[in-house]
């Protein structure tokens, strides 16, 4: 009986430390600052913090990503954006700038704050069009910036040092969340845009 129990043992090592060597993949999660269909890339902000409530955006180098080779396992093309924070309480924004790859923190000036819009209040929902209406908006005669954010629930409004008016609207968005799985680092195995993913659609 001895024998045969030592046996079995034995026969079941392989399998155990078989097991003990699957490569589950990683996890990375960030927001788009960039995206190269032509490439097929994706460069992120990794959110230190993990939580959709509370995100961290201050993890450097951007990290850049490939799309997965597999269709299937790609989500919708991520929206790309350079406003990493929003501080309506500081009066301060923090942007990405690409070609110095570091942030910059801005001290603005609050021309208007509304707060608790969601996303379908007339502020920011245009009814009758059943759409969104277009944020960020730049106005340079006024030198203001209008920001919604969906996450904080906020409208604002604020002006700008003039040499920030030049940047285009798009880098005053907050880009997509996104999230990868991979075994290989910048190689996507799957790509799920968070932002646009609705997880409750059956």
């Amino acid at each position: 009986m001895r024998t045969m129990l030592k046996n079995m043992l034995l026969a079941a090592l392989p399998v155990v430390f078989l097991a003990g060597c699957i490569d589950y993949g990683k996890v990375d999660q960030g927001r788009t600052v960039a995206v190269d269909k032509e490439k097929k890339t994706i460069t992120m902000i990794r959110d230190k913090a993990n939580d959709w409530q509370k995100p961290d955006y201050t993890y450097l180098p951007a990290l850049t990503y490939t799309f997965p080779t597999d269709p299937a396992e790609m989500g919708e093309v991520p929206k790309a954006g350079l406003r990493m924070k929003l501080d309506a309480d500081k009066n301060q924004i923090v942007l990405y700038d690409p070609k110095k790859q570091a942030f910059e923190t801005i001290a603005i000036q609050m021309v208007d704050k509304q707060e608790g819009i969601d996303s379908h209040h007339p502020l920011v929902y245009d009814a009758a069009a059943d759409k969104a209406k277009q944020f960020p908006a730049v106005d340079k005669d006024k030198k203001t910036v209008t920001i919604y954010s969906g996450r904080q629930k906020l409208l604002v409004a604020f002006m700008v040092p003039d040499e920030y008016l030049t940047l285009p609207a798009a880098a005053w968005d907050a880009g997509d969340e996104v999230r990868f799985y991979y075994k290989e680092d910048g190689k996507a195995l799957r790509m799920m845009n968070v932002t646009k993913t609705n997880i409750f659609k059956k």
